[in-house]
């Protein structure tokens, strides 16, 4: 699938990249991001190959990486208007106002145009809320979000790190009152990053939710840069917190990547990347390239197809934890099917539970 092949993101028309281009990377302010040339010739080669969502954050290397994209694609318009940039608000970004970050009318609208300025133009694509604000009642946020949408300085909204239960309250609230509901949820999805298959993966597809899934190599680790055979020593550096995601678990994984790599002739990367790319209710996969080697390698994830028998083995491997009620969901499907097959899937009688016979029953 190429980069040019478009996707529609959720329940709306907006047309992005199977891979989005995260610009997290972007500007060397935080110690292990990229050199503002390397971060441009980044963005060239990802437009180059007809790539069109760019996805930053208030936040990122203190405002640095929208500054980045401003200087570079932002402020010409006819590059701008070929593109989908995507941005997020709450963090704070002013240390000792209160009202800096958060998700309340006014810091939102503060947020807002310190981003329109930051990436020198009149509007933002798609404008995050980058996580929950406990302190906010969702009504002010969401009435906020839909004015800046009618003032034309937001085209559409999305939702990242956010609870399942809190942003479906969001989206019922918007829809009833007519607000400009969110489109696409932001969340971390990876081989190692599992559990938002418990509430927030369903959630984003029974409300047509397009998820853009953040960390798909979890910082790295299945990169390929780390194996069992160097463990210990090679460690993250820059980010010294990720060395903590090189566990047993994290090796096993790595070593199965390994094996359907040389099977596929290609990358440990890449095979993680087409796993993520192609879980049920994902749009496009944010991809974090901090060099323009990484950024070309794991473009050619796009070129690859797991087997069933890859996919299981992956799927089998990391089947994660999740919450009450997600054990007991298939036993609760087996008895409401009567031992029937349900859109083709076939369900048993349980003994133990209820009847087993026509008219084994008061």
């Amino acid at each position: 699938m190429p980069l040019d092949h478009y996707v529609t993101l959720g329940h709306s028309g907006l047309r992005v990249s199977p891979f989005c281009l995260g610009a997290m990377t972007f500007g060397e302010d935080l110690g292990w991001g990229s050199s503002v040339k390397e971060s441009e010739s980044i963005i060239d080669r990802y437009l180059g190959l007809g790539g069109n969502f760019i996805d930053t954050a208030n936040v990122y290397t203190k405002g640095h990486s929208e500054k980045i994209i401003g200087d570079h694609v932002g402020r010409h318009r006819n590059k701008r208007d070929r593109l989908v940039i995507a941005t997020k608000f709450s963090a704070n970004l002013h240390v000792g106002d209160p009202n800096g970050g958060g998700s309340s009318r006014k810091s939102i609208v503060s947020q807002c145009e310190e981003s329109l300025r930051r990436l020198q133009t009149d509007y933002i694509d798609l404008y995050w809320l980058h996580n929950w604000d406990q302190l906010t009642p969702i009504e002010e946020t969401m009435a906020a979000l839909d004015d800046l949408v009618h003032a034309g300085k937001v085209r559409y909204l999305g939702v990242s790190d956010t609870p399942a239960w809190k942003v479906a309250q969001a989206q019922l609230i918007a829809q009833f009152r007519g607000w400009a509901p969110f489109v696409g949820l932001q969340i971390e999805y990876s081989l190692l990053e599992r559990t938002v298959e418990g509430e927030l993966m369903p959630m984003a597809r029974e409300l047509a939710l397009g998820v853009t899934p953040w960390s798909p190599l979890k910082s790295g680790i299945l990169s390929g840069k780390y194996t069992r055979q160097n463990a210990g020593s090679v460690q993250p550096t820059g980010r010294a917190w990720a060395a903590g995601f090189l566990h047993d678990k994290a090796y096993a994984v790595i070593d199965e990547l390994q094996r359907i790599a040389g099977q596929l002739d290609t990358t440990v990367a890449r095979v993680a990347l087409a796993w993520v790319q192609g879980r049920p209710g994902v749009a496009s996969t944010i991809l974090g390239a901090r060099t323009l080697a990484q950024l070309n390698d794991n473009l050619k994830a796009l070129d690859i197809t797991l087997s069933a028998e890859q996919s299981a083995a992956l799927d089998k491997l990391t089947t994660p934890t999740l919450n009450f009620p997600a054990e007991i969901l298939p036993m609760v499907r087996m008895l409401h099917a009567g031992g029937t097959t349900i859109n083709g899937e076939k369900s048993q009688l349980l003994p133990s539970f209820g009847p087993t016979k026509p008219d084994d029953h008061y």
